[in-house]
């Protein structure tokens, strides 16, 4: 059985990542890249399905973990009525071979240790065939064209499905387990040391930590934030996945459950503002450069979302032999949404454009070309109804939010035209985005509720209603927004957290009921910022920071019933939020006299609470 989504760690090397539980036991790893096949997949269904268990023998009093210094290297301590040893996991930074490393080290006493390491490809359904190297220094698990080697100093023992090892650490004693993946039809993966790797992993996480503009003392919520967007980052592109993670329900034993392992457009706008605020600019040029290789062609058949080098094609299909995690079925690969039309991304599309050139960067030949395509769709496409931002599966509907990204694109275009005097049809321009502002304003808007909808017809008010002061669709003063936050509060706010909307009530495709989304939480953050009611937003940024496990990290929803994180884990999108979110207190501390500030010679960065300004 599964621990609780809270109780995993993540580990990465910016191609894939793994779960560690706090139990000692890996029970999430894609191989090589964050879309590949898991070799383990224990934590969606169990151990048959795949694990690595690293931990003592015996009972354990007492555990505590922590992820050393400014780094993606986790340590759990082991306490037992014979002594303490401490585990220290990371997957080593690569430029070939991919490899997870894990060293137990003696603190005090001895502690009987023990291994497991249960192979298993293609989502846990391939057994591999485990044979001893022929050196002696470990073994190699071969299942099609994937070869998985395991190398350590102590004696390994092929078991029936699994690989074991018992052996006892003292004080200062130190074994090293190095697991390496490769083609099965290459030669196996040459040996390196565990230290070696160890000091250039920690190397590498401490130089990125320091390229932040961002001081050393900001807050800890900031820079783990920082370090899980970073590894959640695929290396060799630039692409960014919204978690490394597929069907952690969003519902514990419900069918909302989805492949997140792959970049979605509209995150592309919050993903690089929370760069640039902090001074990653690199960063957020690859995700941009990213961004223009994925989406190039026609704009009418920009997708959803792409795979991490800009595959177009993500097919859905279900893992028929994985019971789900806590039995939520199905489990699923890939993601039926690449086939909605959703009109938000071309604002976020547009709003990433627009973001990421605040800092001098200039358009290069044919950006302009082609942002004036995107515009030109938009015109095409605004009127159509949509599947929306949430991604119903009930049928398209006219989304005031999507309709609201529309006018977001258009609006960037001509900040873009007038800001480095650029050619354009102005005059249309600004026309298309009249229209679509007073369509919205008169259809999308509740005047006895004084709130805006969820979509045309509709009495229901969406979470993603959040958005509108934030992208400048209407000033955050004005008496509609100020109409739409109370509702929101009114209607979505459940014990402190905001829900995306009313499942019971909007028929999204599925039986009602899911966790608090948590990014919607901190859009609220947001607006309170805006309207300038600093005390409110400080105390719902803390309450949702709050929610973190012990290490930092934070899922998609929080299910407060049940007092339990939900959703796929890590996510990206909640730790952009974050981000976001606490740039803008610092920035509303500043105005105070408090500041978080920024590095001796470097600008603060352009506030993110008006993309569109």
């Amino acid at each position: 059985m599964p621990l609780r989504i809270e109780d995993y760690a993540m580990i990465g090397d910016c191609h894939s990542a793994a779960l560690v539980g706090r139990d000692g036991s890996i029970d999430w790893l894609c191989w090589p890249r964050f879309d590949s096949a898991a070799c383990f997949a224990g934590i969606l269904g169990s151990a048959e399905h795949g694990r690595w268990l690293l931990a003592p023998a015996g009972e354990v009093r007492s555990s505590h973990r922590q992820y050393r210094d400014d780094t993606l290297v986790l340590q759990t301590v082991f306490e037992t009525a014979t002594g303490a040893v401490v585990v220290i996991d990371f997957m080593a930074v690569r430029d070939d071979t991919p490899q997870l490393v894990r060293i137990v080290k003696g603190l005090r006493g001895t502690v009987e240790m023990r291994m497991e390491l249960a192979i298993r490809y293609d989502y846990g359904a391939v057994v591999p065939w485990v044979s001893k190297l022929p050196d002696g220094s470990g073994i190699k698990a071969i299942g099609g064209p994937d070869m998985v080697v395991l190398r350590s100093p102590v004696e390994l023992i092929g078991e029936d499905l699994k690989t074991t090892a018992s052996f006892t650490v003292a004080k200062g004693e130190t074994v090293p387990f190095i697991l390496a993946y490769g083609p099965s039809h290459l030669p196996v993966p040459k040996a390196e040391t565990a230290i070696t790797l160890l000091r250039t992993t920690h190397r590498f996480w401490r130089r990125w930590c320091a390229g932040s503009t961002l001081k050393m003392d900001a807050p800890s919520t900031i820079r783990r934030s920082l370090i899980v967007l970073k590894a959640l980052t695929y290396l060799p592109t630039g692409g960014i996945v919204a978690a490394p993670t597929t069907s952690l329900p969003e519902q514990l034993g419900g069918p909302r459950n989805w492949d997140y392992r792959y970049c979605w457009l509209r995150d592309a706008a919050f993903t690089v503002t929370a760069l640039m605020g902090a001074g990653y600019y690199g960063e957020a040029q690859a995700w941009r450069a990213w961004l223009q290789r994925a989406v190039a062609g026609s704009p009418s058949q920009i997708r959803t979302l792409y795979g991490i080098a800009g595959e177009r094609l993500q097919p859905e299909w279900e893992v028929t032999w994985l019971p789900g995690y806590e039995d939520s079925r199905p489990v699923l690969v890939g993601n039926a949404a690449v086939e909605q039309r959703q009109l938000d991304v071309f604002g976020q599309l547009l709003g990433a454009i627009y973001v990421s050139h605040q800092d001098g960067y200039k358009f290069k030949p044919g950006a302009w070309d082609f942002v004036q395509a995107l515009i030109g769709r938009v015109e095409e496409s605004w009127r159509l109804p949509d599947d929306g931002i949430w991604e119903f599966r009930s049928g398209e509907r006219h989304f005031v939010h999507s309709k609201v990204m529309a006018w977001f694109a258009v609006d960037c275009g001509l900040r873009l035209a007038e800001q480095f005097k650029l050619e354009a049809p102005v005059t249309r321009w600004q026309a298309v985005a009249a229209e679509i502002h007073a369509d919205i304003c008169t259809q999308g808007y509740d005047a006895g509720r004084n709130t805006f909808v969820q979509s045309y017809g509709s009495r229901e008010v969406d979470a993603a209603l959040l958005l509108l002061p934030i992208v400048g669709f209407l000033p955050p003063e004005d008496p509609r927004i100020r109409g739409t936050i109370a509702a929101i509060e009114q209607d979505l706010l459940f014990k402190g957290l905001v829900m995306r909307y009313r499942t019971e009530r909007s028929a999204d495709g599925f039986p009602p009921g899911e966790g608090a989304f948590l990014a919607c939480s901190f859009w609220l953050v947001d607006n309170f910022v805006m309207q300038g009611r600093i005390a409110d937003a400080q105390a719902l940024f803390d309450r949702v920071a709050a929610l973190a496990n012990d290490v930092g990290l934070i899922s998609e929803q929080y299910d407060v019933r049940a007092g339990r994180m939900v959703g796929n884990f890590p996510q990206a999108f909640s730790h952009i939020a974050l981000i976001n979110s606490a740039l803008n207190l610092a920035r509303a501390a500043a105005n105070a006299g408090a500041a978080l500030g920024v590095k001796k010679g470097r600008r603060e960065p352009a506030p993110v609470e008006k993309l569109s300004n």
